[in-house]
């Protein structure tokens, strides 16, 4: 059975998301974008936890249904600790089998912050003893690195992060077996670093709205779907069929720059004016790409012998606005998303589907649009210091645009 699985989301209860993120409203989400497994998202917060346990029932194998979508129990927390002289803020993804092991998560959990004060609570305590303290509860959580490159709150991030799991997790490394790529990475960058082979790369949208669920995803094939199983495919890669993945240019943090002072740059920009801004002489922020390129051992394109594959896509409605030139919410854009998941079921399945079908399904514009992403025949400007990326459709466009491919990166 083929799952697509997305394993971080927020929920109401979390900073800047929408009051629509409840088991409700990212059940119809999940529907229109084609997942089967969604993560629960914020299982800390304790109001939340008790809706969850009023609104799901368990299946006795790690997963709850609710209004024809699978929920897996999870959360995200954020450690901040000191690590040889220096403070480091990480944020860590958990996956529970059941809500007796959430329960203990939390209780132990309490003792480090507040988990009424959100959805994904600040925990004083490192890495290391994060994994210490859970595995005491269970051996089946899972604790996964999230959005690993960005710059702020994360592993490799470059504002307060390392340079290896192991300095991160020290001798509790051992128990990480997945990293997070983010929205400003995608398996290719990340296969750069040689030390990260033995992770597996799991993708997931991080939505803060029902609407952003499946910005990136997992799709597993399953004897029956399950937590275990689930966890499992991540640990072995067995049954781990691909991921779907943001263009990591469209990630707000792809390139460096300065947004108050609209300074967008390359690396190698950035090198050239040592990473100071020249509007404001203050120093810029560090993306992903120039990060990557810091820990890269080799050369861009090198692909590990049991890497899982992944395939690229765009928000369909970013897609049919970029399109029509007209903002994501209105009239025309939805009518024409809504007309297009009435005819496939589904947001993914637009991306699954042959050319021939899409042409039958959307006008020429937009039947093209989607084919050139399929294809990826799209340019960006990329995004940088909180900026997403802008899609560049058009001929003239894409010839301004940065090019999909980060030409001589292994040289940088």
């Amino acid at each position: 059975m083929r799952i697509v699985a997305d394993l971080h989301v927020h929920s109401k209860y979390a900073r800047a998301t929408s009051s629509r993120c409840d088991i409700v409203g990212l059940s119809d989400g999940a529907k229109i974008k084609g997942i089967d497994v969604v993560a629960t998202g914020d299982f800390t917060h304790p109001i939340y936890f008790n809706e969850l346990r009023a609104y799901l029932k368990e299946e006795k194998n790690g997963l709850f249904p609710y209004n024809g979508v699978r929920f897996i129990l999870s959360t995200e927390v954020s450690v901040i600790y000191e690590l040889n002289g220096k403070t480091k803020k990480m944020h860590h993804v958990l996956l529970a089998p059941s809500f007796e092991t959430a329960a203990q998560i939390n209780d132990r959990l309490a003792k480090y912050g507040n988990l009424r004060e959100d959805g994904r609570p600040m925990l004083s305590l490192s890495s290391a003893a994060l994994v210490e303290e859970l595995t005491g509860i269970s051996e089946s959580i899972m604790i996964i690195p999230a959005h690993a490159w960005t710059p702020w709150f994360s592993i490799f991030g470059s504002k307060s992060g390392v340079n290896s799991v192991e300095e991160a997790f020290e001798d509790k490394a051992g128990r990480i077996y997945a990293l997070e790529t983010g929205l400003s990475s995608d398996p290719a960058m990340n296969w750069m670093v040689s030390s990260l082979d033995r992770y597996s790369l799991i993708s997931n949208s991080d939505a803060h709205s029902p609407e952003k669920l499946g910005r990136e995803a997992n799709v597993f094939e399953l004897e029956t779907p399950g937590y275990k199983a689930i966890t499992d495919a991540i640990k072995t890669r067995k049954g781990f069929v691909k991921t779907y993945e943001f263009y990591p240019e469209e990630g707000k943090y792809h390139y460096d720059g300065h947004r108050n002072c609209k300074i967008r740059w390359s690396p190698w920009e950035a090198l050239k004016h040592n990473d100071i801004c020249p509007v404001c002489r203050k120093k810029i922020t560090v993306g992903v790409l120039h990060r990557v390129a810091e820990l890269a051992d080799r050369k861009e394109g090198f692909r590990p012998e049991n890497a899982v594959p992944f395939q690229h896509i765009v928000p369909l409605n970013t897609v049919i606005s970029k399109v029509l030139g007209k903002g994501e919410q209105t009239g025309d854009v939805v009518e024409a998303y809504s007309k297009l998941i009435r005819y496939f079921g589904n947001e993914f399945a637009v991306f699954e589907a042959y050319e021939d079908q899409i042409r039958l399904a959307a006008t020429p514009e937009i039947a093209e649009g989607i084919i050139r992403v399929k294809k990826e025949e799209v340019g960006w400007l990329p995004g940088y210091d909180g900026v997403f990326g802008e899609l560049v459709l058009d001929e003239k466009g894409k010839k301004e645009a940065v090019e999909r491919k980060q030409k001589n990166l292994s040289e940088f």
